[in-house]
């Protein structure tokens, strides 16, 4: 019996399926068929996220400061929130890290924006056909629990060092969470809403942008909170491939063992993800 077991085991050591070599002469394939293509998007994302970054640095950082603060008076109308906005800028400012925040808000900005852009609309279509939702959970459920190195490598291979493969990789992590909670709310809706407004002759269009969207807003507005921490969650991993931003002093701290920077890079990422999700929360009536 153990002689068999053993046998057994061997056989399926010595005869290993070449996973991992596919995946490898895949990309390897791409690559080769078409450099062009992935130098022409790496050059134009690369510009787009660049250009975003120097328009928010050339705004002077006070008044960079005032206009955040003031959008958190609009959108809130909380003094507090206002206050605690304002305050946690201005220490951003006097640790030395303005310059890496700013960086840091484009790279999120660009990931939030996409994975919405994708987002939203493949968790309305999965709402609506059962079938799309139960395709797309097991890819979901992949996307969310493989290691971000895994898909890291990929990239960086196919676009090369800088903001573009760690882009991309926030993106491919980030994506899920709007995707599944735009599914949620759109499925969440309560029926008796749906058949007024069949019953006043609303078309399918009509239905979705007056009824649907509306009663689920609070879900899509949670599913963009949880994008922009998970974006903001990859920043240190994708300044390992060359992306400018807030995870380079850490890893710089990381690699010299430099608690102070370390802490102070850290913290500085906090408060960036603290102040979007406040002011991405939907407003409170109490």
């Amino acid at each position: 019996m153990a002689a068999g077991l053993e046998a057994t085991l061997a056989w399926l050591t010595d005869n290993k399926l070449p996973l991992g070599e596919t995946i490898a002469a895949g990309v390897e394939r791409i690559t080769q068929s078409a450099p062009w293509l992935f130098d022409a998007v790496s050059e134009n994302l690369s510009a787009l996220v660049l250009g975003f970054t120097g328009a928010l640095l050339w705004v002077q950082p006070l008044i960079m400061v005032a206009v955040l603060t003031a959008l958190a008076w609009a959108l809130q109308r909380s003094v507090k929130l206002a206050v605690f906005v304002g305050a946690a800028l201005l220490l951003i400012i006097n640790m030395g890290y303005w310059t890496e925040t700013m960086e840091t808000l484009s790279l999120v900005s660009f990931a939030t924006f996409t994975c919405v852009l994708i987002g939203v609309p493949i968790g309305i279509a999965a709402a609506h056909r059962p079938w799309l939702e139960s395709a797309l959970r097991p890819l979901l459920d992949l996307m969310q629990t493989i290691p971000t190195f895994v898909y890291l490598i990929p990239t960086l291979i196919l676009f090369g060092l800088g903001v573009v493969p760690g882009l991309i990789s926030t993106v491919i992590f980030a994506l899920p969470a709007p995707i599944r909670l735009t599914t949620l709310g759109i499925a969440s809706v309560p029926r008796p809403l749906i058949e007024a407004g069949q019953a006043f002759g609303a078309t399918r269009w009509q239905l979705l942008i007056k009824v649907e969207i509306p009663s689920a807003l609070p879900n899509i507005m949670a599913g963009i909170t949880q994008c922009i921490m998970l974006s903001l969650s990859m920043v240190v991993i994708a300044a390992l491939v060359g992306a400018d931003g807030l995870g380079k002093p850490v890893v710089r701290a990381l690699n010299s063992v430099n608690i102070a920077d370390g802490f102070e890079a850290g913290l500085a990422i906090v408060i960036v993800a603290i102040v979007l999700d406040r002011l991405c929360k939907t407003r409170s009536h109490g």
